[in-house]
Parts: structure tokens; sequence; C-alpha cells
């Protein structure tokens, strides 16, 4: 059955076959929950969006048309289900620890002698450029994981997020702005804008 296409597996799954719609989990669950994790700022929080999100593309397969890709239709709806969870918790607060926790990484092990400097001053670098996005406005934090993390257009953002372009456009840059400053805060003056 692994063989099969996700059109084909979706048909399968409306003649009564639910080992079908496994496959798709299976398929796509690494890939929702990665979408999901910067968004949300959580595993926990990433794979329980993920898992609502199969559920209710399992309730609602007969709404889908195939007009787009199985995993662009599922990921719309786990980018709703992220909103609504991200506006019902708009005051969660994150700790050092949530922070590691959602990144699914342990902290670089900081002994010279395993790593060069370079390599270190990265990811410090990225480590305080994942936590400082983490602390954006939401507004601002969904446009920028959804064009920089995953590389979405404009109007694709536009569509899920189901507001015009140009507000899409504006919250980009408005969120790159705001990012930067931060960082230069955080980092010292030395380090260029990156709103441009």
């Amino acid at each position: 059955m692994n063989s099969l296409d996700d059109q084909q597996l979706v048909q399968r799954c409306r003649d009564g076959d639910d080992d079908a719609f496994g496959v798709l989990v299976e398929r796509h669950q690494d890939r929702l929950f990665h979408s999901l994790n910067p968004l949300l700022r959580s595993r926990e929080d990433a794979q329980d969006v993920a898992q609502t999100a199969f559920i209710q593309a399992y309730q609602k397969l007969d709404g889908f048309r195939g007009e787009a890709a199985f995993y662009t239709w599922l990921y719309r709806i786990a980018i709703n289900l992220a909103l609504s969870f991200l506006r019902r918790q708009r005051q969660q607060t994150i700790s050092t620890d949530a922070l590691r926790e959602s990144s699914g990484t342990e902290p670089p092990d900081l002994r010279p002698d395993n790593q060069p400097l370079s390599t270190l001053i990265r990811d410090e670098h990225s480590q305080l450029v994942r936590q400082t996005l983490e602390e954006l406005p939401d507004e601002f934090r969904t446009v920028l994981v959804l064009k920089e993390f995953e590389g979405l257009r404009y109007d694709a953002i536009a569509s899920l997020l189901e507001c015009p372009i140009g507000t899409v456009r504006s919250r980009i840059h408005r969120g790159r702005i705001e990012l930067a400053r931060r960082l230069r805060q955080l980092l010292g003056e030395g380090l260029d804008t990156a709103a441009d």
C-alpha cells in the first residue's frame, strides 16, 4: 500500500479502508510536526495539534476535492488549528528549558576541544534568533515562520491566513524589523539590519 500515491490512498479510505489513512499519517506526520514545532514553541503542543489535524482531516475527508495535494490540504487544517491554539495561549511565556524542548536539540557542547569557535558562535546565534523569534507577537511570528522556515510564498501565506497579501507583506516586513531590533539590543549595535 506504500506504493500508492496520496490520491489513491484517499480514495481507498473513502471506500472504507482505514489502513489507507494510516499510511497517509505515517507518510506526513513527521513533516507536519516539524512544520508546527517552530510556530507553537513546544514539541508537545506541535504533536497535539498535528494529531488533531489528522483527526479533522479524517473526519472531513469527503470534503477533500483533490485540487491541491493532500499534504497542502492537511497543512491548512493544521495551521488553522495552530493559529486558534496560539490565540488561546497568548499569555504563555517560554523558559530556556521549554525552548530546548521545542527546538528538539540539546545545547551545543561548549568545550572548545569539541567544536570550532565559528560553529559555536553560529549555534549560539541560531538559538538566540529562534528564542527572539518566539518572543515576537503572534502576528509577526506566524508569518515569519511560514516565510522563513516553511519557505512559503506571500500568496500561499495569505491564503492560509485568509488575509490580503498586502497584510502578509506588511507583517513580514514589520516582523523582520522588530526581530532585527531585538537582536541588536541583545547582540549589540554591530548586527546589520536584516529587514531589507
